[in-house]
Formats: structure tokens, sequence, C-alpha cells
């Protein structure tokens, strides 16, 4: 049973460029969710998997990933996640011993650069690199069905997401809402 431990953070600047040693392109779309888990299909280059993501607990949670036809993920793709699918350029970025992703989101999601990490254990701090801001992981603001949301609200609007106000309420125009 594999176990996924990542931590999720804003990208500031350009400068994780200069270090990339990989990159691919990815079309991920979500065939179903309940209650925090979720099941993907994921296009990249000449492969495809399907994966199988259990409830979070703190930071860690099981993930099942299994290689399946290339055709069958497109089919999935094109019939059955409903247009819940994202496409982005992932970078593979060295720091400090630990090998960062960054992902670069194209289409409705234009815009949005997110650094992950994946870490051996849910105690790890790893060195962050001087590009990184604001850890996001554990924002649901920033989980892509979110930002999904908010960008077709917002009309492709900044995705930053706006300060509370006094009293923990955003403003109708911070929000999206009319």
């Amino acid at each position: 049973m594999a176990l996924e431990i990542e931590r999720k953070f804003l990208v500031i600047d350009e400068r994780w460029r200069a270090g990339c040693v990989r990159r691919e392109r990815l079309v991920d779309g979500l065939l179903a969710t309940s209650k925090g888990r979720k099941v993907r299909v994921r296009m990249n280059g000449d492969g495809a998997t399907i994966c199988i993501k259990s409830r979070k607990s703190a930071r860690v949670r099981h993930e099942f990933e299994y290689a399946v036809p290339l055709a069958d993920a497109r089919q999935l793709i094109e019939n059955d996640c409903g247009g819940d699918v994202v496409a982005k350029t992932r970078h593979h970025v060295p720091y400090a011993g630990f090998t960062w992703e960054v992902d670069v989101y194209e289409g409705a999601l234009a815009g949005v650069v997110i650094a992950e990490i994946e870490l051996a254990s849910e105690d790890a701090e790893p060195p962050l690199p001087p590009w990184v801001g604001r850890e996001v992981t554990d924002d649901p603001q920033f989980r892509k069905r979110a930002l999904r949301a908010r960008r077709l609200r917002l009309g492709q609007g900044n995705l930053a997401p706006a300060p509370p106000r006094p009293g923990g309420r955003r403003s109708a125009a911070a929000t999206g809402a009319a």
C-alpha cells in the first residue's frame, strides 16, 4: 500500500526554471470524488494511469496508481470526467537533496503555478527554495476543483485568495459574488 505525503506551495517567481532537469505534460481527469477521496485518470506522453486516493489524514493519504492503456484513458477523459479535466506541464526541479515538482497549469487554470514536494515521512521538513512562497497544503482554496470553479466564476481573473475582512468575511467583489 503506497502512501502519499506531500506539501504544496505557491511559486513566487521564475527562478525555479534555471534548475529544471525534466518536464512532462499531463492531462488529468477527475472521475469521482466522495468525502475527500478521489479517482483520477492521467495521460502523460505515451502513457496513462488511473489513481485512487484515500481521504487525507493530516498530510498523508493512501494512493493506488496503475497503468492503463492510453486509449482507455483518453476515452475516460473525453466521456466520463464531466469536463473536470486540467492540463499542466510538470517541471522536476532538484533543490537541496529533494526533487520539487512545479506544476504550470494551462487552459482555464493558466497562470496557476504550484510547487509540490513528496516526502518520505510526515514530519520531514525540507529546506524551502527561495522561489516558493506561502504553503497551501491544507488550504481548500488551492485544490484543483476549487481553483477551477473560482476561475470560471471570476472569468479568468486573479486566483490569489482575497484577504479576509474584519470578522472573517470577504467582500462580495473578492469572492466573485455579485
